[in-house]
């Protein structure tokens, strides 16, 4: 497996592992509907997340009652699935920030050192 291979495989490794966080810190402060965070996601971090990715993880955090959603009807066109953080989904939220935050600090210490 060539390096660019490999890079390639880190990185989707590493988006998927974040994947829950990026869900959470979109729906902060805003609701969504599915494909309209799809969207921000890929314009705002850049990263492309699929249908069958998106929908999945949704339903999960869900069930782990980190998230609620609810359907809009539209005046033209299909209801839409709105998606929004719930209490425990904040103080989920938070604590994955500060994990992150300490995530960060401790490699960007390796770096320093590397």
């Amino acid at each position: 497996m060539d390096t660019d291979t490999k890079i390639t495989k880190w990185e989707s490794q590493v988006r998927k592992g974040v994947f829950d966080f990026v869900i959470l810190l979109c729906i902060e402060d805003e609701t969504f509907y599915g494909y309209e965070l799809m969207r921000r996601i890929k314009d705002i971090a850049k990263i492309d997340v699929a249908e069958g990715t998106i929908y999945p993880l949704l339903n999960r955090l869900a069930k782990e009652g980190l998230v609620t959603s609810k359907w809009v009807e539209k005046e033209s066109g299909m209801p839409r699935k709105y998606y929004q953080i719930t209490t425990q989904g904040r103080q989920t939220l938070a604590g994955m920030k500060q994990s992150w935050r300490d995530f960060c600090i401790s490699i960007d210490q390796l770096l320093e050192h590397s």
